[in-house]
């Protein structure tokens, strides 16, 4: 029992560990999509790349991905060549987070570093090379990646930026200048991207030296026994979670708007006593717009899924995701392969979590809510001066917004709230701040959410425009404006959304487009569904939702 003490005390310190790198990032980090939405993930890692910890802050496709990309960095750079001193980075959609403009940085750790930070060779005793204990791993979103620019009118993965493959930021502790030089000159945010890059070298730098602090206190050599603790206890933890869903096969059909045509998503989840796997076939072709998905991504919202339903108290790592498997044909849209365009693999990628959950709602029907708006209403808009003279400079900037979320068994749907990314909501102050737009107005929209004896959240009405001396064209990479979020058990739908300028003139729901002179843009977000038979609603819960004018 002490020994289990013990370990316990330490896997809390290992928490705070993770939990001071995120906190590093957030604090490090130049875009407001780190700042203030949260956009990002931190973890540390066990010798051979399984993840131990995640911090709480960041998002299941950059969390699950990360979990999935430090083997590749292993197997790339080659166990000979990690040295003390080194970080690695990529954004390689396959080996990464799913698009270029997720920048995945990890970091190794050596037990001790002390000779190699004097000058030394980073040798043990015997004058072999040392070999990590670990590694430390954080992901965020940057706000231009070159290319075409955050958007899916790109119609190969070449056009949306570059690419860069796993290779060093930093050379045993020096700064590979080329490589910075190289991004800087395919951006056109150089100061932020750098910047952010450098933040995520800081966070995993903060992790390693807390990492060794703590190895010092408790006189450890390494993290393996701390390690096999935790995913003994996590496994199984999972396995129990696991037997609630009787053994068998689930399905589920879900219809999206897609970019010039409908997308059917289709799951087939087949339960037993080693754990899930969701079975993509039959799911839609390939798009030639980049809103497709690497099949890493569309795995990492499964996962995600089937743990918030059946296991929310469970640490994050390599034992709970490893019972979680997926599979697809080559050519469906869940399952990209390069050089297919991916920048936008957020939109489709987020309603895997509705689409498997509505295949288990049958055997937890008292667990799976009914379907949200899913996919988070991004768009990045290009702020240029009107008159070029003026000296104004252009400006990149990234917005999200969110839609409500599917009401509950027993609770009402959330408002205005991102499920499942968890991105946070980025106030107006902070988007004001970074670029020349205003925001006329940011509002609860009412009769949004699908009715129910269980509300479905509701969505937001959103009005955006140009400061003086700017105009901006945005790329719009929206959904459920032709397939709003399906009730459940017997309660009403979402409101599908809406994109318009002001004097109501629609927009296409994907693709770039203008905002004119003296207009602005008006983004009406979707609402969630309802749960249950509308007229079961408690009457308390009618005069309420009337006095809140959530309802008309």
């Amino acid at each position: 029992m002490s020994c289990q003490v013990h370990f316990q005390v330490m896997w809390s310190r290992l928490i705070s560990v993770v939990e001071e790198q995120a906190l590093t990032l957030v604090r490090t980090a130049f875009s407001t999509s780190v700042r203030e939405a949260g956009d990002l993930s931190a973890g540390v890692f066990d010798r051979h790349g399984r993840m131990i910890a995640q911090a709480v802050t960041g998002t299941p496709g950059h969390v699950n991905t990360m979990a999935a990309a430090v083997p590749h960095f292993m197997a790339d750079i080659g166990p000979e060549r990690i040295r003390p001193g080194d970080v690695y980075l990529t954004n390689d959609p396959w080996k990464g987070t799913g698009h270029l403009h997720d920048i995945t940085v990890v970091t190794p750790v050596f037990r001790h570093e002390e000779a190699h930070e004097h000058g030394g060779t980073g040798a043990d005793v015997d004058g072999e090379p040392a070999q990590p204990i670990g590694f430390f791993a954080c992901t965020a979103h940057v706000v231009d990646i070159g290319g075409r620019g955050y958007g899916p009118d790109a119609r190969e993965v070449y056009e949306e930026g570059i690419r860069i493959p796993i290779m060093p930021w930093i050379r045993r502790g020096v700064l590979n200048t080329d490589l910075v030089d190289l991004i800087r000159a395919n951006v056109r945010e150089a100061d932020q991207v750098v910047g952010d890059v450098h933040g995520l070298a800081t966070c995993n730098e903060t992790g390693r030296r807390r990492l060794i602090e703590m190895l010092d206190e408790f006189d450890l050599d390494d993290l393996d026994d701390l390690a096999a603790f935790v995913f003994d206890r996590t496994d199984r933890a999972t396995r129990d979670a696991l037997a609630r869903v009787p053994t068998g096969t689930y399905r589920n059909q879900l219809r999206v708007d897609g970019y010039d045509e409908p997308v059917d998503l289709v799951v087939e989840v087949t339960v037993t006593a080693a754990g899930m796997d969701a079975d993509f076939t039959g799911t839609s072709g390939l798009s030639p717009f980049g809103v497709n998905v690497p099949l890493t991504y569309a795995q990492a919202y499964f996962t995600y899924g089937m743990l918030v339903a059946l296991a929310p108290e469970l640490p994050n790592n390599f034992a709970s995701l490893a019972p979680f498997t997926v599979s697809a044909p080559p050519g469906v849209i869940l399952n990209a392969e390069h050089p297919d365009p991916v920048a936008v693999r957020h939109v489709l990628g987020h309603f895997v979590t509705d689409l498997c959950l509505g295949a288990i709602a049958p055997a937890l029907p008292d667990v799976v809510p009914a379907e949200g708006a899913g996919a988070l209403w991004n768009f990045q808009a290009s702020a240029r001066a009107v008159d070029p003279a003026s000296g104004l400079r252009p400006v990149e900037l990234l917005m999200f917004n969110s839609g409500g979320t599917g009401a509950r068994p027993g609770l009402d749907g959330l408002t205005a709230t991102a499920f499942p990314s968890g991105v946070m909501t980025m106030s107006v102050e902070a988007t004001e701040q970074i670029g020349p737009i205003v925001v006329w107005r940011k509002e609860i929209r009412p009769d949004s959410g699908g009715p129910g004896r269980r509300r479905g959240g509701l969505g937001q009405v959103v009005e955006v425009g140009p400061a003086d001396g700017y105009r901006f064209e945005f790329s719009a990479m929206f959904d459920r404006i032709d397939n709003p979020a399906r009730g459940r058990a017997g309660g009403g739908d979402g409101a599908p959304g809406r994109v318009s300028l002001d004097d109501g003139t629609p927009f296409p729901s994907k693709g770039r487009n203008p905002v004119p002179p003296g207009r602005t843009l008006v983004l009406e977000l979707p609402g969630g569904g309802g749960f249950g038979p509308p007229e079961e609603r408690d009457p308390a819960d009618v005069d309420n939702d009337h006095r809140q004018g959530y309802v008309s």
